[in-house]
C-alpha cells in the first residue's frame, strides 16, 4: 500500500529525539513535487559527502574539516544566497536548492549540516533572529557561520546583526546574544521552514500551496490551535466549507475569547450553510 506524503511526513517527525531532519526537510517539496524521488536526492548529497571525505586525512582535526567543507560546498559545488530572488518559494524547497546551488540561509543551512555530519561535524543551527544561522563547538568555543557563505560571524557582527531585532522588541538595555545563540531542534528548524513558506503563499494568496504548508504545520505542533485556525482558514478558501469548519470550531472552542474569536464567529453560518448544501 502506497503510504501518503503527509503520512510519510508524520512518521519523520514522531519522536523527537530522532528527527531526520534532512529527509524530513526535503520531504515538504512533496506538496509541490508529488513524483520528487527522495532516495536520489539522498544518494545526491551521499555522494558529495564520499567525495568530500576521500580528501579528508583520517586525523583531520574539526577546523581542517570545517575548512574543507566550506571550500567544497560554497566554492567548488556553488552552493550561495538567491540574493536576485530571495523570495521565490524554490529556495525553501531542498531538492531545487540542490539542483540550482540557490537558496536562503535555513536551507542551505540543512543541506549544509547534513554533508558535515557525513564526514563527522557536529554543526548544529540557530534560529537566529532574521536570519538563521549554524554554529560549530570546538576546543576554543563556538565558530558562528553565516549558511550564505561560510563567513564566520564575531561577536560584534552577531550583536549587530541582532540589534534592530532587540530595538522592536524593547530589549536595548542587555542584548543577551547567548539566548540567541543555542542549538535549534530539529523540529523548530522544519517550522521555521514552513513559516517561510507560509508567509509567501499567504500573501499571494495561494491557498493549495498554504494549506500543504498548513498541514504539515498542524502535523509538527499538534497543540498550537491556531495553525488549526490558519488551516481552516486555507479549507475556507478553498471552498471546503466542512473541512474548514471543522478547524475553526476547534479553535474557538479552545479559544473562546481569542482576539479574532468574534470575527471568525461571524464566518460560521456561511460555512454551516455550504456545507449543508454538499450533503
Amino acid at each position: 500500500m502506497m503510504i501518503s506524503a503527509l503520512d510519510y511526513f508524520t512518521s519523520l517527525v514522531q519522536q523527537d529525539d530522532d528527527i531526520p531532519l534532512f529527509e524530513a526537510a526535503l520531504a515538504i517539496a512533496q506538496d509541490v513535487d508529488p513524483q520528487l524521488d527522495l532516495a536520489a536526492t539522498q544518494a545526491e548529497v551521499d555522494m558529495f559527502a564520499a567525495n568530500l571525505q576521500r580528501r579528508l586525512a583520517p586525523d583531520a582535526s574539526s577546523i581542517q574539516k570545517l575548512r574543507m567543507l566550506n571550500h567544497f560546498f560554497y566554492h567548488e559545488l556553488g552552493f550561495a544566497g538567491n540574493v536576485n530572488n530571495y523570495y521565490d518559494p524554490d529556495n525553501s524547497y531542498l531538492h531545487r536548492v540542490i539542483h540550482t546551488r540557490r537558496g536562503i540561509p535555513i536551507s542551505l543551512a540543512v543541506i549544509y549540516m547534513e554533508l558535515a555530519q557525513q564526514i563527522g561535524l557536529n554543526v548544529k543551527g540557530i534560529s537566529f533572529p532574521g536570519h538563521f544561522l549554524m554554529k560549530l563547538s570546538v576546543q576554543s568555543g563556538e565558530i558562528i557561520i553565516d549558511p550564505f557563505n561560510g563567513a564566520s560571524l564575531s561577536r560584534e557582527e552577531l550583536e549587530e546583526r541582532l540589534e534592530p531585532y532587540a530595538e522592536e522588541h524593547g530589549d536595548t538595555d542587555d542584548l543577551a546574544l547567548a539566548a540567541y545563540l543555542h542549538a535549534a531542534h530539529p523540529r523548530d528548524i522544519l517550522v521555521r521552514m514552513l513559516r517561510n513558506l507560509k508567509a509567501l503563499f499567504a500573501e499571494h494568496m495561494r491557498w493549495q500551496r498554504l494549506l500543504g504548508v498548513q498541514e504539515r504545520l498542524v502535523i509538527l505542533l499538534p497543540d498550537e490551535i491556531a495553525e488549526r485556525r490558519d488551516r481552516g482558514l486555507a479549507y475556507a478558501n478553498l471552498q471546503c466549507p466542512k473541512a474548514a469548519l471543522h478547524d475553526l470550531e476547534a479553535y474557538l472552542s479552545e479559544r473562546p475569547y481569542a482576539n479574532d474569536a468574534d470575527m471568525l464567529r461571524t464566518r460560521l453560518p456561511e460555512l454551516r450553510e455550504a456545507s449543508r448544501r454538499l450533503n
